[in-house]
């Protein structure tokens, strides 16, 4: 039997590939430049973006749940 924070975890991982595939539909161009942008960015950028990325994110459950 599944738990239902892992349930949650996966309807989590699902919304993310739905809102990501809506933005490679609607705008190629602009989401080709960001993939550019981020191999040509210094590790620490991307480090620190995706620690805000991950603590807006649990922010954002800690919220909806409280």
């Amino acid at each position: 039997m599944r738990s239902i924070a892992f349930a949650d975890f996966l309807i989590g991982i699902g919304i993310l590939f739905v809102f990501e595939g809506i933005l490679f539909l609607a705008f190629p161009g602009w989401m080709r430049r960001a993939m550019k942008s981020a191999l040509h960015s210094p590790d620490n950028i991307l480090r620190i973006a995706g620690l805000v990325s991950a603590v807006g994110g649990l922010i954002l459950i800690w919220a909806i749940r409280h």
